[in-house]
């Protein structure tokens, strides 16, 4: 891998701009993140990630997106269908736990489908949360299930899908987003239930799929663990909980640097990400002024850190042979059934 920082960029619009190519040319990102506002066509994406990686110089820089399903999916139709939410999916399987498997890995399968083709390899996927009575909607109809072993199980087969289609997985919010009772766009959450029912509850999925390349954090204060600190700040979480109780190993990435959850100066902040344990800052906003901020601190991906995006970037393979007509006609007739 060539010389990078350890940093995740969003940009400003569909095509980079002058200004954002003299800067990531010499700030060089490990990655960049897309949105609904850098979409403009399917030849248009195509065109931006080549750039991006061209910038870059590496050809398996990461370009990663969030496309659940649902309400957060920033392809849209014509260029990709509206897929189902999470919860639609887990419904499937409330009835027929083989069928809705199935249904979560041809779900993530075609998601794959529409974003290999245009360049971004990366999908923000799967929600590994666990919503419960009374949490704030932020993750809702986002997760598969109220059971965690549930969302566990389901969560795997999404991965699968992806990797399948030769796109990488980020699970997410890790160790846990479903007990939040505010929204951490707007503001900060905090969890006040004890350890012991995070463990047997909130923690397990992620446990289970431990084994994955990358995990995104939650801008969430667990009071049981470190009271003045969200988990995307505190060593705590990350070392002893992360680390240790969910014994994952794989590359961590900040929840957005520029959520309304983490107060102070960016340039604070990032540091604090880093100082955390996180190996990887996430910036999704794409204004100029704020980016220069962030990268100025960031540390150069070295380390343990740079191990595992190595790791992360040779965890996905070629595509498989899927017949993508007969999947999406596989999974339009489990929704008809479902009707």
């Amino acid at each position: 891998m060539k010389e990078c920082k350890a940093w995740i960029a969003g940009i400003s619009g569909t095509r980079l701009t002058a200004d954002e190519i003299a800067f990531f040319r010499d700030e060089k990102p490990w990655g960049f993140i897309l949105f609904a506002r850098n979409v403009e066509s399917l030849e248009q994406l195509a065109d931006l990630t080549k750039h991006m990686r061209d910038l870059t110089g590496r050809s398996q820089t990461p370009v990663f997106i969030d496309q659940e399903g649902g309400r957060v999916q920033r392809l849209r139709p014509p260029l990709a269908p509206n897929y189902p939410s999470a919860a639609q999916i887990g419904a499937i399987y409330d009835r027929d736990r083989e069928a809705g498997l199935r249904a979560a890995w041809l779900h993530a399968r075609l998601h794959a489908f529409d974003l290999l083709k245009v360049g971004i390899n990366v999908d923000c996927l799967p929600v590994l949360d666990v919503p419960v009575e009374g949490a704030h909607d932020v993750i809702g109809s986002r997760a598969y299930s109220r059971n965690p072993h549930s969302v566990a199980e389901m969560g795997r087969a999404a991965t699968e899908g992806l990797l399948a289609g030769g796109v990488l997985p980020v699970m997410k919010h890790m160790p846990g987003h479903g007990r939040a009772f505010s929204d951490t766009h707007k503001e900060l959450a905090r969890v006040g239930v004890p350890l012991d029912e995070l463990v047997a509850h909130d923690f397990v999925p992620f446990k289970a799929l431990n084994d994955l390349p990358m995990a995104m954090t939650a801008h969430v204060i667990f009071d049981s663990i470190d009271p003045d600190h969200p988990a995307t700040l505190s060593p705590t979480v990350i070392d002893t909980i992360i680390r240790d109780v969910i014994g994952f190993d794989g590359l961590i990435i900040s929840d957005d640097i520029s959520m309304k959850a983490l107060q102070g100066d960016l340039d604070i902040l990032a540091q604090a990400i880093i100082g955390a344990g996180c190996d990887m800052v996430l910036y999704c906003a794409g204004v100029m002024e704020e980016l220069v901020r962030v990268a100025a601190n960031v540390p150069l991906l070295e380390g343990k850190a740079r191990k595992r995006a190595e790791l992360a970037e040779v965890y996905v393979g070629e595509p498989d042979l899927s017949d993508e007509t007969e999947l999406r006609e596989e999974f339009a007739r489990m929704f008809e059934l479902m009707a």
